[in-house]
C-alpha cells in the first residue's frame, strides 16, 4: 500500500511516498480503506519540529489525525462495525497516521458511521473542527441563547465549525477574519464580521460573553477589556503569554481565561461529539468547509499551502 513517511524532521522534502505492507486487523480492530484524510494546521509543525512527535527522530513516522473510508475487514471480536460500513473519525496522538491507503484501528476508537448525505472528503473534514469547537463552546464557554461570541480565526477549520454550532445554540456571533474570507464567514451565519486587516475589535465599544481564539494568536491580556464582567476567553493554544492568566483566573477574578487539550479527551466523549455532528449533518443543519483538494502524491504541496496559515476550513487529501 502507498504511504507518506518521514524519517527525520525538516521541510516538506522529508515527506516521501513509500510502499508498505497492508496491515491485518487484530481481534478488536477494523481495517479501513482510507478514501480521504486532511492536512491539519498541526501537521506541518509535527513534520518540522522536535518535541511534538519525538526528539531525535519522529516517534510515529506517518502523519495525519483524521480519516474517512470503508471498513474492508474486521477482527473476529469486532461488534461495532461490519465490512462495508462507511466510517470517519479521529486517530488521536496514539494512533496517529492517516497518510496511508489502509489503516487498522481499534473498534473502540473515535470512529462513527458516515452519514449518507455527505462525501468521504466532507466526512474527513468534520472531526478537526467539531472535536475542538464542541467542548470549547459547550464545556468551557457555556454558550447559550442570547450570548455574544467573538471568534478569532473564524475562517479556519475550527472557526467555521464554531460559527455554525454557536448559531445553532442561539448565540450572536461576530467573526474575525481577513478580507478574502468575509463572504465565507457571513455565509456560515455570522451576525457580524470584522476584517482584522482594517479594524481592531478591541478598539470598538463592543463587549462579548465569550471570546474564542480558534488559532491561538491573541492573548487574554489583549482581549480582557472586550469581555463582559463575567466573560470568558478561550484559547486553543496555551502560549506562554496565556499560561499565567489561565492559572490565575482559575482562582481569582470574574473574567476567566481557559484552555483544554481537547485532542486528549476520552474516546467516549469524542464519539458522543461526532454522533451529535451526524445528527446535525443528517438534518442539513451543518456542512464542512473545504478549501482545497490534493491527491496523496501532492502531499508536499498540501503541507506548503497549510504552512502559510491562510487556509479556509480544511485541506483534504484524496486517496
Amino acid at each position: 500500500m502507498r504511504a507518506i513517511v518521514y524519517e527525520r524532521f525538516g521541510d516538506v522534502d522529508v515527506l516521501e511516498m513509500k510502499e508498505l505492507e497492508k496491515p491485518i486487523p487484530e481481534d478488536y480492530e477494523v481495517l479501513i480503506r482510507i478514501h480521504a484524510t486532511t492536512v491539519a494546521s498541526e501537521d506541518p509543525g509535527m513534520r518540522a519540529s522536535r518535541g511534538l512527535n519525538g526528539f531525535r527522530k519522529p516517534k510515529r513516522n506517518i502523519l495525519g489525525f483524521y480519516l474517512a473510508g470503508e471498513v474492508e475487514a474486521i477482527g473476529r471480536s469486532v461488534k461495532r462495525f461490519k465490512v462495508g460500513n462507511q466510517i470517519y473519525g479521529n486517530t488521536g496522538l496514539r494512533l496517529l497516521g492517516t497518510y496511508v491507503e489502509y489503516k487498522c484501528m481499534p473498534e473502540s476508537a473515535a470512529l462513527v458511521k458516515k452519514p449518507s448525505n455527505i462525501s468521504y472528503a466532507q466526512a474527513a473534514s468534520i472531526p478537526n473542527g467539531a472535536l475542538t469547537s464542541l467542548p470549547f463552546l459547550l464545556e468551557l464557554g457555556y454558550i447559550k441563547k442570547g450570548q455574544k461570541l467573538l471568534i478569532l480565526g473564524a475562517s479556519g477549520a475550527v472557526g467555521t465549525t464554531a460559527i455554525q454550532l454557536a448559531k445553532l445554540y442561539g448565540a450572536e456571533v461576530t467573526g474575525v477574519c481577513s478580507t478574502s474570507n468575509l463572504d465565507l464567514v457571513k455565509s456560515l451565519g455570522a451576525d457580524y464580521v470584522i476584517d482584522y486587516t482594517k479594524e481592531d475589535f478591541i478598539k470598538t465599544e463592543n463587549h462579548y460573553h465569550v471570546i474564542f481564539d480558534a488559532v491561538g494568536k491573541s492573548s487574554f491580556s489583549r482581549c480582557v477589556r472586550s469581555l463582559t464582567l463575567n466573560g470568558i476567553y478561550l484559547t486553543t493554544v496555551p502560549t506562554p503569554s496565556n499560561l499565567w492568566p489561565i492559572a490565575r483566573t482559575k482562582l481569582i477574578g470574574r473574567k476567566k481565561a481557559k484552555f483544554a487539550a481537547t485532542g486528549l479527551r476520552e474516546t467516549s466523549k469524542k464519539i458522543k461529539d461526532l454522533t451529535i455532528m451526524n445528527e446535525l449533518i443528517e438534518q442539513g443543519r451543518f456542512y464542512s468547509v473545504i478549501d482545497r483538494f490534493y491527491p496523496l502524491e501532492q502531499i508536499r504541496e498540501a503541507h506548503n499551502y497549510v504552512e502559510k496559515g491562510r487556509k479556509s476550513g480544511n485541506v483534504v487529501i484524496t486517496l
